[in-house]
C-alpha cells in the first residue's frame, strides 16, 4: 500500500504532501471510490456510511471545517457527553457563582458598597473612555463656586466628643468585664493628636516636665504614656502628667477627681504666670494659650466628674463660670455637657434659655441642640398626645410645633430615634463623633435617653411621627428640607469611628443591595438548581441540554451555509488554510 500524494495549488506541477490519514490511502492500482472512502471514513472517525450530497444541497468547499456545514460535528459533540459532564458542569458553576455570592456580600457589609462596581467604576471605566465627574470641566465660575460651598459645607468633620468618658475609669473597665475594646484605633489616634494640639507647644523643651510630657503624649503603649507621667511629677508638679494619669490611670472617679484637683492647682499658677508674659513675644504667647486650653480642660473635667458624682448643681455652677471666664472657646462645646445637667436637675426653663443663646441659624447644630428643642416642645403636649384623637380632630397648633421639632431633629440625624425607642442596641460612645452621624447619634442617646425617658409620653410621640420626615426629604439627596443635604461619607467615618466588631453601623438612606449581588444569588441558585435536576434526571436534561444547544448554535449554521453559498469555494480554502 502507498501514500496519495494530494497536488498542492500553487505549487510547481508534480509537487504534493503526503496525507496524514493512512486509512484514506488507496490500493496500489490507483482506484478509489466513494463506497471506499465511506469505508475507510467509518474505520478512522467511527461515522456512519457517506452519503454524496444531493443535486440541491449546497457543496461544501474544500478545506472548510464540517462543523459549519453542518449539524453533524455538533452532533456528534453532543452524543460524547454523559450526564456526569452536565452534574460537573452545573455544580463547578454553583460553587464558582456561590463563593462570588459570599465574597460580595462580605464586601458590600464592610464597606458598603459591591468590589464588581468599584472595581469597574474605578479600573474598566476609564479603559472604555468613560467621562471622570471629578475631571475639571469649562462650567459655569458661578456654579462652581456653588460646588465648592456645597461640598465645603458638607465634608465631613470629626468632632470631639464633649460628654467623652474617662478611658481608665470608664473605658477600660468595660475591657475588663466584656473582654471588648470599645475605642477604635482611629479614634484613639485623633485624642493623640488632640492632647499634642491642647497640651503642648514649642517651648516645652525649656521646662524639663513639660519635655517629657510632649514625647509621653505621643507614645502608643498606655503603660508607656503612665510611666512617662510618674517620671515628669517626679520632677515638678506638672498639670499635663495629672490629666494624663486621671484620664488612664485612675480606675474610678474618684481617683480622678483627686488628680484633675492637684492638676487645677498646677494648672492656676502655670496660667497665672504666662498671663504675665503673654505679651513678651511670640514664644510667650503661644505658651499662655497652652496654659489656657490645659485650665479649661481641667476645669471641664471636673465639673463632668461632679456630675458623675451625683453633685448635679456644683457641675452647673462650674459650667456656668467657666463658659463666662472663658466665652470665645466653643471648640469644647461647654454648652451641651450644660444642658444635659440642666436636664438631669429638669430645670427646663434654663434649658430654654440655654437654648435661645446656641440653637442659631449662624451656629453649628448637634443633635443635643437639635434633639432637646424637640424634647422641650414635645413636653407641653406629649402627656395627653393620642394617635386616634389626633387622626379625628387633626393636630393642635401646640401638637403641629412638637412634630416640626421631631421632624427638624430627625433630619438633622435620622439615626437618634432608633436608640431612643431602643430599636437599636446602645454601646458606648466614641472619643470623637461626626455629627449628623451613627457615632452622634450614640453618643446623643447614650446621655439622653433618660431625660426622654423621664418625659410622659415624649417617646410615644416619638414613634408616631418620627418616620413622616421621610416623606418630606426630596429623595434621592440632592438637598435638604430645612438642612443641607446629608452627606454622603457619613458611613465611612463612622466606620473608623465605631467598633464594627460587635456594633453594626447604622446607615442612611438605607442602601439597596448591589446589583451585582442579586445577579449572583440568582445565577448561584438557578444553576444549583440545575445541577439537582441533572443528577436527579440525567437522561432528560440530556435531552433538554442537546436541545438548548443545537438551538443555540442554530443562527450560527444558518449564517455560515448563507456565507457558502456566496463566496467562491477558491476563497474559502485560501481562507482555511491561512
Amino acid at each position: 500500500m502507498r501514500h496519495v500524494v494530494f497536488p498542492d495549488p500553487g505549487s510547481r506541477p508534480g509537487a504534493g504532501r503526503r496525507c496524514p490519514f493512512p486509512c484514506l490511502v488507496a490500493p496500489t492500482f490507483g482506484v478509489r471510490t466513494a463506497a471506499s472512502v465511506s469505508i475507510r471514513l467509518g474505520k478512522c472517525f467511527s461515522l456512519g456510511p457517506f452519503h454524496p450530497p444531493a443535486a440541491s444541497e449546497p457543496r461544501v468547499p474544500d478545506g472548510l471545517p464540517d462543523t459549519f456545514g453542518s449539524d453533524s460535528a455538533l452532533s456528534m459533540f453532543l452524543n460524547t457527553l454523559t450526564p456526569k459532564f452536565y452534574v460537573a458542569l452545573t455544580g463547578t458553576s454553583s460553587l464558582i457563582s456561590g463563593l462570588i455570592l459570599i465574597f460580595e456580600w462580605w464586601y458590600f457589609r464592610k464597606y458598603g458598597t459591591s468590589f464588581i462596581e468599584q472595581v469597574s467604576v474605578s479600573h474598566l471605566r476609564p479603559l472604555l473612555g468613560g467621562v471622570d465627574n471629578s475631571s475639571p470641566s469649562n462650567s459655569n465660575p458661578s456654579n462652581s463656586d456653588a460646588d465648592s460651598s456645597r461640598q465645603s459645607v458638607s465634608e465631613c468633620k470629626v468632632w470631639r466628643n464633649p460628654l467623652n468618658l474617662f478611658r481608665g475609669a470608664e473605658y477600660n473597665r468595660y475591657t475588663w468585664v466584656t473582654g471588648r475594646e470599645p475605642l477604635t484605633y482611629y479614634d484613639m489616634n485623633l485624642s493623640a493628636q488632640d492632647h499634642q494640639t491642647f497640651f503642648t507647644c514649642d517651648s516645652d523643651h525649656l521646662r524639663p516636665a513639660d519635655a517629657i510630657m510632649q514625647k509621653a503624649w505621643r507614645e502608643r503603649n498606655p503603660q508607656a504614656r503612665i510611666s512617662a507621667a510618674h517620671e515628669a511629677l517626679d520632677i515638678e508638679d506638672c498639670a499635663t502628667a495629672y490629666i494624663l494619669l486621671a484620664e488612664e490611670e485612675a480606675t474610678t472617679i474618684v481617683e480622678a477627681e483627686k488628680l484633675f484637683k492637684q492638676a487645677l492647682k498646677a494648672g492656676e499658677g502655670c496660667y497665672r504666670r504666662s498671663q504675665q508674659t503673654q505679651h513678651h513675644g511670640t514664644q510667650h504667647e503661644t505658651q499662655h494659650r497652652r496654659d489656657t486650653n490645659v485650665l479649661v480642660y481641667i476645669k471641664r473635667r471636673l465639673a463632668m466628674c461632679s456630675r458623675k458624682l451625683g453633685r448635679t448643681r456644683e457641675a452647673v455652677k462650674m459650667m456656668r463660670d467657666l463658659m463666662k471666664e472663658f466665652p470665645l472657646l466653643s471648640m469644647f462645646n461647654i454648652h451641651e455637657n450644660l444642658l444635659e445637667s440642666l436636664l438631669e436637675l429638669q430645670a427646663y426653663a434654663d434649658v430654654q434659655a440655654v437654648l435661645a443663646k446656641y440653637d442659631d441659624i449662624s451656629l453649628p447644630k448637634s443633635a443635643t441642640i437639635c434633639y432637646t428643642a424637640a424634647l422641650l416642645k414635645a413636653r407641653a403636649v406629649s402627656d395627653k398626645f393620642s394617635p386616634e384623637a389626633a387622626s379625628r380632630r387633626g393636630l393642635s397648633p401646640a401638637e403641629m410645633n412638637a412634630v416640626e421639632a421631631i421632624h427638624r431633629a430627625v433630619e438633622f440625624n435620622p439615626h437618634v430615634p432608633k436608640y431612643l425607642l431602643e430599636m437599636k442596641s446602645l454601646i458606648l460612645p466614641p472619643e470623637h463623633i461626626l455629627k449628623r452621624g451613627d457615632s452622634e447619634a450614640i453618643a446623643y442617646a447614650f446621655f439622653h435617653l433618660q431625660h426622654w425617658k423621664r418625659v410622659e409620653g415624649a417617646l410615644n410621640l416619638l414613634h408616631c411621627t418620627w418616620e413622616g420626615t421621610f416623606r418630606m426629604i426630596p429623595y434621592p439627596l440632592e438637598k435638604g428640607h430645612l438642612f443641607y443635604p446629608y452627606p454622603v461619607c457619613t458611613e465611612t467615618a463612622d466606620r473608623e469611628l465605631l467598633p464594627t466588631v460587635f456594633h453594626e453601623v447604622s446607615v442612611y438612606p438605607k442602601k439597596e443591595l448591589p446589583f451585582f449581588i442579586l445577579f449572583t444569588a440568582g445565577l448561584c441558585s438557578f444553576t444549583a438548581m440545575l445541577a439537582l435536576l441533572t443528577h436527579q434526571f440525567p437522561e432528560l436534561m440530556g435531552v433538554f441540554a442537546k436541545a438548548f444547544l443545537s438551538t443555540l448554535f442554530a443562527p450560527l449554521n444558518f449564517i455560515m451555509e448563507k456565507v457558502e453559498n456566496i463566496l467562491p469555494s477558491s476563497l474559502w480554502h485560501q481562507l482555511t488554510r491561512i
